[in-house]
């Protein structure tokens, strides 16, 4: 049997008042997880082990059921792996956001949702003015850039950028843990002092404001870490032979490379509302015509829910569900060798709090035979009936792999 994960990246929400106390699962139109649910078997399963952040780092590593006390190393890592950057012994890799920051206050996360190609002259302009032999900025997707630092202590304490909008900076700058970590500390928040010095007035900058976008005039740098130790998951799981990973996102790309997955690079993927969801789908199914494990993950939702647009991320539901479960689902259901689906969320993301949150997420599995449980809408509240229960640590993953 081959296997599936379609990830809806922050999915999950609270219940909202302006759709009468429903949560954002429950108001949209999901006919095609709701016949899966139906169909197969739900649960809720605990992504965020006690101890970390809510980072979608966290989140999909548990998914996969990596044991994060243990091989957990922070997204830097993940991302360097991603954009084949090979970590050497001794080098910190850190997640660099460009943010736009306004006054005093960081008015959002994603530098107004800033272009690979605008942020990669910026990211090329801030290593040639501030990168040396010790400081590397390396180009990502869209606003998430990689800094690796030679030396770098990673006892750190960092804020995440899309946990504070609205919020002022200079509070939320990096302390040190030990004392140790001083000289590391003080190093990264001159480089974002500098940085924004040197972004305000780019010609990038200028553009964009003078069309009343957002300009990318600082660095944000966080999630600091070596190199991880984690297996692969055709280690664990033998008939994993071949497997794959699609998403528009670094990080996951990054934990799919040290999982031991190819990753697919899909034409028109942007991580937004505006992701295309058919060539996903498409390089999805060709991926399970040779491999045995696909991983598909869609963060649109996620940053739909950062921006706390209810509208917004109701549609990002809509569309994984009608333009993704849909047809993965009637292609693959009468393949001669079966293929179990599974849909779940990493982590909520509530657009009344515009951030990740640590709650149990709902989860269903499919596969041809499969026994349903009573369950007949895929949701927050139902999901809490399923006959899975509540699930943690490697438990979702080991139940998905034994699927038939």
């Amino acid at each position: 049997m081959k296997h599936i994960i379609i990830l809806g990246d922050g999915m999950a929400d609270w219940p909202v008042p302006s759709l009468g106390g429903k949560t954002l699962l429950q108001a949209a139109r999901t006919p095609n997880m709701d016949n899966l649910a139906r169909m197969g078997r739900t649960g809720k399963l605990i992504t965020v082990a006690p101890g970390f952040h809510p980072g979608s780092e966290v989140a999909n590593m548990s998914v996969m059921g990596y044991n994060l006390p243990r091989v957990y190393e922070g997204r830097g890592p993940l991302e360097a792996a991603s954009i084949g950057i090979d970590l050497k012994p001794g080098e910190m890799a850190m997640r660099c956001n460009l943010v736009c920051i306004e006054g005093d206050i960081i008015k959002n996360h994603s530098a107004g949702h800033i272009t690979t190609e605008e942020a990669d002259v910026l990211i090329k302009f801030l290593q040639e003015q501030l990168g040396d032999e010790r400081i590397h900025f390396y180009t990502g997707v869209q606003y998430r850039h990689l800094l690796v630092v030679k030396g770098g202590d990673k006892r750190l304490g960092c804020t995440p950028p899309h946990d504070v909008p609205l919020k002022p900076f200079r509070p939320l700058l990096i302390k040190p843990e030990c004392p140790e970590a001083q000289e590391t500390a003080d190093l990264l928040n001159d480089l974002i002092l500098r940085s924004q010095a040197l972004l305000n007035n780019h010609p990038v900058n200028l553009k964009r404001m003078a069309e009343d976008k957002d300009p990318a005039n600082s660095i944000w740098p966080w999630s600091p870490g070596y190199r991880p130790q984690m297996e692969r998951l055709s280690d664990r799981f033998p008939q994993i032979k071949r497997g794959a990973v699609i998403s528009a996102v670094d990080l996951i790309n990054g934990i799919g490379y040290y999982a031991g997955l190819r990753r697919i690079n899909v034409e028109g993927a942007t991580g937004l509302y505006d992701t295309n969801y058919e060539n996903k789908v498409s390089a999805a199914l060709e991926a399970l015509r040779t491999d045995d494990f696909v991983y598909l993950h869609i963060e649109a939702s996620d940053e739909a829910g950062h921006e706390g647009d209810v509208p917004l991320k109701i549609m990002t539901i809509e569309n994984l569900d009608k333009r993704v479960v849909g047809p993965i689902y009637q292609a693959i259901k009468d393949w001669n060798e079966p293929v179990a689906i599974a849909v779940l969320p990493d982590h909520p993301t509530p657009c009344e709090l515009r951030t990740h949150t640590a709650e149990p997420v709902p989860f269903l599995i499919w596969y041809p035979g499969i026994t349903p449980d009573e369950v007949q809408t895929f949701d927050e509240v139902a999901a809490l009936q399923g006959a899975y229960g509540l699930m943690k640590e490697d438990e979702f993953i080991n139940a998905f792999m034994v699927a038939g």
